[in-house]
């Protein structure tokens, strides 16, 4: 059974994956600097878990990011898959 959100949650971990890699930081690395696990950080990457607004936040600030362009790299897919665009 999939997950109403499953487009949110896979728009997400896309991401937090790009961002990741463009930082040039490890899972590991960002794990360390928003006081998650690495386990927890693929998780997320692997569309496994659904993370909260602090966590959101958090991995936002480690990846030198606003927390609003994060979202907005989520929205966009969003928007694009509702509107037929």
């Amino acid at each position: 059974m999939e997950r109403k959100n499953e487009k949110l949650i896979a728009a997400f971990a896309t991401a937090l994956k790009r961002r990741r890699k463009a930082a040039g930081l490890s899972q590991e690395e960002l794990a360390f600097r928003t006081d998650l696990s690495m386990s927890y950080i693929s998780l997320l990457e692997t569309r496994n878990r659904q993370p909260t607004l602090t966590v959101m936040a958090a991995l936002a600030e480690a990846l030198d990011v606003s927390l609003v362009q994060l979202m907005g790299e989520i929205e966009k897919p969003q928007k694009s898959t509702t509107t037929g665009i």
